[in-house]
């Protein structure tokens, strides 16, 4: 009934929308299908005159798990990601609750320090991350330093600390103290307060600093290749460059194949946690 209301100027309008969001849509997911044509594809080549191939294979997939280091690769990412994450988990909401609901020297500074800390990119730090982890591998007999996993999962973590802790702050921020002070009243400690009253109502925040922290070191190149050299440490990331960085043996299907697997992790979580990801990056902008 309310579409029949609509003058011809509207109706115009909404088919243009419409429109609109369907080229996008198809934007968005052709590349996602040319990757996923191409890892059935036999041959070793990403281009081809048939926008549907005419045949198609498992293959690629084949290779890829009994010929390649791959399933060692994905690993190897998963645990350098859970890690991180964990570890940024447990500095970050310390500190975030700790700048948002106490008064102590030097806040107003350690807020601004990190803040302009953010200002600078990553790559800056590549040689200080470099001969830290050289150092660190002479001071541990290798345990933790260059060509570790360990050393990464620190470097990552503590990346990630001023971000995080901006934003689980912005997010406590929010919430009413007044839960906190009735807590207190009743007897609770603050460690109580904040463990049975505060912590359940950061479920929002938490997703999101999860799936910030894991996306982050699973999509990274650059660092890895620097740090890592032993095949078997590889990361994801790393590993798949062999697939395309030769000058004569490119194989652009097996290269697609491993892309196709390694995004289900990533996905995984993604839709898990997805419900949480809105609410957790809005209402850190509400004063409660």
């Amino acid at each position: 009934m309310e579409k029949s209301k609509l003058s011809t100027a509207d109706k115009i309008k909404l088919a243009l929308m419409h429109t609109g969001l369907i080229i996008a849509l198809i934007v968005v997911l052709f590349p996602a299908y040319w990757v996923l044509a191409a890892s059935f594809k036999s041959g070793g080549s990403l281009f081809s005159t048939d926008l549907f191939p005419k045949t198609y294979t498992l293959e690629n997939y084949r290779l890829l798990l009994t010929k390649t280091r791959f399933v060692q690769w994905m690993i190897n990412t998963v645990i350098l990601c859970g890690c991180s994450s964990v570890l940024a988990l447990i500095v970050t909401v310390s500190a975030g609750y700790a700048f948002s609901r106490m008064n102590f020297p030097g806040r107003k500074w350690g807020l601004m320090t990190m803040v302009i800390m953010q200002m600078f990119p990553a790559a800056m730090a590549m040689v200080a991350i470099y001969k830290l982890l050289l150092i660190l591998g002479d001071m541990t007999g290798g345990m933790v330093g260059l060509n570790t996993l360990t050393g990464l999962i620190m470097v990552y973590a503590g990346g990630g600390i001023p971000f995080n802790t901006w934003i689980i702050k912005g997010y406590l921020d929010g919430l009413p103290k007044e839960l906190e002070e009735s807590a207190y009243m009743d007897g609770a400690t603050p460690t109580q307060t904040f463990l049975q009253i505060v912590f359940p109502l950061m479920t929002p925040i938490l997703a999101v600093v999860t799936i910030f922290n894991f996306i982050g070191p699973y999509a990274d190149f650059l660092l890895p290749s620097v740090v890592l050299t032993g095949e078997d440490k590889f990361t994801l990331a790393v590993g798949m460059r062999g697939f395309i960085s030769g000058a004569f043996a490119t194989n652009w299907s097996q290269f697609a194949a491993a892309s196709i697997l390694g995004a289900l992790p990533i996905m995984i979580i993604f839709f898990s946690l997805q419900k949480f990801l809105v609410e957790g990056l809005t209402k850190g902008a509400l004063k409660g």
